[in-house]
């Protein structure tokens, strides 16, 4: 992959996937660079626990009392405000497969997270749907597309397994809520979400 600079084992925080309609990029306009200055800039960690935070989707994709999803309050609000970075990566429909034209979008993600002021913090995957079609399958179907990301983050460029988490929101918090089945709702969003201590 093109820029993709030397592999090594680097330690710290967590760095988040999803996708926010008002900065997404598509995949042949973000920079290395641009992503690096964007991700910087974190001022206190959130209180984020991943299996508990899915948990939380879970349980209130499960309780369907909440309404249509237009007027749905952000399910996981503690990451709304970090650094971050929007951007645009395709996957086979309905499937986790990432697209080949992806692999040159994350081979930059990895070179921002293989920059030295970054190797400071870990990262989190957080996959997102278009409000189409059942809940259940949008939530499952986001979660695979993130554990798919962070699988190739980690397997083919070898960023460390401990700096990546993946959580999927499917349409529980949308990024265009006011345009509920916008293809923009399936970006992906780089969030900083913990430096190490």
């Amino acid at each position: 992959m093109k820029g993709l600079r030397g592999f090594g084992l680097l330690t710290g925080s967590v760095i988040m996937f999803a996708v926010l309609a008002t900065s997404a990029y598509p995949e042949d306009a973000i920079t290395t660079e641009t992503m690096v200055s964007q991700l910087t800039g974190l001022e206190a960690s959130p209180d984020m626990d991943v299996v508990a935070l899915r948990q939380r989707v879970l349980d209130r994709v499960k309780s369907k009392t909440d309404g249509p999803s237009l007027k749905r309050p952000p399910v996981a609000a503690e990451l709304l405000g970090l650094p971050h970075f929007n951007v645009e990566v395709k996957f086979n429909p309905d499937s986790p497969i990432i697209r080949p034209e992806s692999y040159q979008t994350l081979g930059r993600i990895a070179d921002a997270l293989y920059d030295p002021t970054m190797s400071s913090y870990g990262f989190l995957i957080v996959g997102h749907t278009e409000s189409t079609g059942k809940r259940e399958y949008n939530l499952t179907l986001s979660q695979r597309r993130a554990d798919s990301i962070r699988d190739v983050l980690v397997t083919t460029f070898k960023i460390s397994a401990k700096r990546i988490q993946a959580v999927g929101l499917g349409e529980e918090q949308l990024l265009d809520a006011t345009h509920p089945t916008a293809a923009i709702n399936q970006q992906v969003q780089v969030m900083t979400v913990r430096k190490a201590l």
